[in-house]
């Protein structure tokens, strides 16, 4: 918020106009813009990917961890860190409004952002922007109440005002971020399309707008100023009572106790404004918006990205925190857990020997023959074929994960898991299920491309990309079994340690650890069907969204004939997803219905154990490139 308004405080900025020998473009013909980067030079891009990758990684994981640690560890459950998650849940929005646009575009080479989509990204960009300043004015004066009030800080900082200061601050941020966006909206002409950033700046859609801005920049003036200065006077009022106060401390030793709560708070303070004034004076040195945009990304993503560790190495509550949430506190109260599994019955234990070692051999022979066929054949080294070999292979670890200890448990009569192996389970269930996911989701945009660009099919999806999009999606996977993984090392387990199940569940409706756990597993569940919500809500959105456009391009195909070749070409992939989210929500349905756990885990046994069995054979009765293939191995 400061930046912008130190750039509507330059006068000329009120006054400006189009130069005549410049037709204007109306809006309804400016359907998109494009975003020049920070670079052109095409060695450079994949040092930017990885540098942006590795920042946006590191940025999320590290704000998620605090979000953790301070929902997890009671000691915190106090306003300045229910203040300090906020802060940090705003961080993740923040930098994700712009920097996974960046990393696609270079990915796409396609730096092309339609006009609702830059409204879209300017309008959260505010939003996050402006609810980062606001919540560290809020912050600044929970410091002021608890050094100045001290005896009143818990009657005064109730969780109700709490409540109601965040909300207040994230309401007038979407104040703001409306109030911009319906003044971009009022542009009715632009001078060029290229946009001299990495995102929708809106200084810079400003800068473009040919039509009369001055009412337009009056009124956004104002706006920064309340939403800019109000916060910076907040702070700095705060500051001088804090500092007025300390000050009357007789002691040294008092006066360093006193301030060292604010330390954090006032680093993050001067790294976030510090930047926005530096920023700013170097954009008015250099008068170049490449080095502008350059300069920006230090607000932009090295600020969110430097905010957990200020507070993880400058705090010795988040540190202790941290270090709980990383050491698992239960592993002295249980030991190892007891796999009830499908039945006690000794009649039928030999069938379920015989079934699971049947289902988990075909399973291998059949994934390996989709492994072996894709690599021996030069016809199948295509992206399509690329991604089925990955998915053959996440679904020999996936089923490798469960069975074999099923099996293993019959045949000894033993059926005590540790708790590490129960851990290191859930950790590989999870890590796999995710990789089916959103491998499922890499495929469908894969068959978007083949179909709705084909002639660009070969540029866009090159190997270079495949291989990236497997690692993404690993990486993706990977965070999302840790922060499972990490959670559910926090249970303590008191008393009954039975798991009605043949596995340490995965979470389909509440995992039967939780349910295990004599401790508050509340904020474990709001937590959990969160990470629900983006791990898995994402994948399924790609694929409708892939889908939608498929289906929308394959409908203005003239032929019968051409939309079914184009249709055709999805046949394989719909049915897996379908076989893989279809049987999913039927184990959920179902155990909503039954409230029977052992049917539950009879139930699980469609997605565990017969979706990756069934796969293969989708794939190769179904596809005539793999018939051909496997025919041309066997013989």
């Amino acid at each position: 918020m400061l930046i912008y308004l130190f750039h509507f405080s330059n006068p000329l900025f009120f006054f400006k106009r189009c130069p005549s020998y410049i037709e204007p473009q109306n809006l309804t013909s400016v359907s998109e813009f494009f975003l020049m980067g920070l670079s052109d030079d095409p060695k450079l891009q994949p040092l930017l990917f990885g540098l942006f990758l590795s920042m946006y990684l590191v940025t999320v994981l590290g704000n998620l961890l605090i979000i953790l640690a301070v929902s997890s560890d009671s000691h915190l459950h106090i306003p300045m860190y229910f203040f300090l998650s906020n802060l940090s849940l705003a961080d993740i929005g923040f930098t994700s409004t712009t920097v996974p646009k960046m990393i696609m575009d270079i990915q796409t080479q396609s730096r092309v952002i339609s006009y609702v989509g830059c409204l879209t990204q300017m309008s959260f960009f505010m939003l996050f922007g402006c609810l980062d300043s606001l919540l560290l004015a809020v912050m600044a004066y929970d410091r002021f109440v608890a050094i100045c009030h001290p005896l009143h800080y818990l009657i005064i900082m109730n969780p109700r005002l709490c409540g109601l200061l965040v909300l207040a601050s994230f309401l007038i941020s979407l104040l703001v971020s409306q109030m911009h966006n319906s003044i971009v909206l009022q542009l009715t002409y632009f001078k060029d399309v290229e946009i001299s950033h990495f995102f929708c700046d809106p200084s810079q859609l400003l800068n473009l707008a040919c039509s009369d801005t001055f009412i337009n920049n009056i009124v956004m003036y104002f706006v920064g100023a309340i939403s800019g200065f109000l916060p910076i006077s907040g702070i700095f009022f705060s500051y001088y009572k804090i500092v007025s106060s300390i000050l009357r401390v007789p002691s040294t030793g008092g006066r360093y106790k006193a301030f060292s709560t604010c330390g954090s708070h006032l680093s993050v303070v001067c790294l976030f404004y510090g930047t926005g004034l530096g920023v700013y004076l170097s954009s008015a040195v250099s008068l170049s918006p490449r080095k502008d945009a350059v300069a920006s990304v230090v607000y932009t993503v090295v600020t969110p990205m430097l905010n957990p560790f200020i507070y993880s190495l400058r705090n010795r509550d988040i540190k202790r925190a941290m270090w709980r949430l990383f050491k698992p506190q239960n592993l002295t109260d249980v030991l190892e857990f007891f796999l009830l599994g499908f039945s006690e019955d000794p009649e039928l234990q030999p069938i379920i020997f015989s079934l699971f070692l049947s289902m988990y051999l075909v399973t291998m022979l059949g994934n390996l023959l989709i492994l072996l066929a894709v690599s021996s054949d030069s016809c199948l080294h295509t992206p399509m074929y690329f991604f089925l070999s990955i998915l053959s292979l996440a679904d020999i670890r996936f089923i490798s994960t469960t069975v074999p200890k099923v099996i293993l448990d019959i045949e000894t009569h033993n059926r005590v898991i540790s708790h590490v192996g129960c851990l290191i389970q859930l950790l590989f269930l999870n890590l796999f299920g995710c990789l089916d996911s959103v491998l499922l989701t890499v495929m469908a945009y894969d068959r978007f491309v083949a179909i709705c660009y084909p002639l660009h099919y070969p540029v866009i999806m090159n190997p270079r990309l495949c291989s990236l999009l497997i690692l993404i999606s690993f990486l993706i996977s990977l965070l999302d079994s840790q922060l499972h993984c990490l959670m559910m090392s926090q249970l303590t387990f008191c008393i009954n340690v039975e798991i009605p199940h043949f596995f340490c569940e995965i979470p389909v409706k509440f995992p039967q650890l939780l349910k295990l756990s004599c401790n508050d597993t509340s904020t474990t569940k709001i937590f959990m069907c969160f990470l629900g919500a983006i791990f898995g809500g994402i994948p399924v959105s790609g694929i409708l969204f892939s889908y939608t456009r498929i289906v929308s391009s394959i409908l203005r195909v003239p032929s019968t004939g051409g939309k079914y070749k184009a249709f055709s070409t999805c046949g394989s992939h719909l049915s897996v997803v379908s076989l893989f989210y279809g049987t999913g929500l039927g184990v959920y349905l179902s155990s909503t219905i039954s409230h029977s756990p052992r049917k539950d885990a009879v139930a699980s046994v469609m997605y565990a154990v017969i979706v990756p069995m069934l796969n293969p054979f989708i794939y190769s009765l179904r596809n005539k490139d793999i018939k051909s293939a496997l025919q041309r191995l066997l013989n």
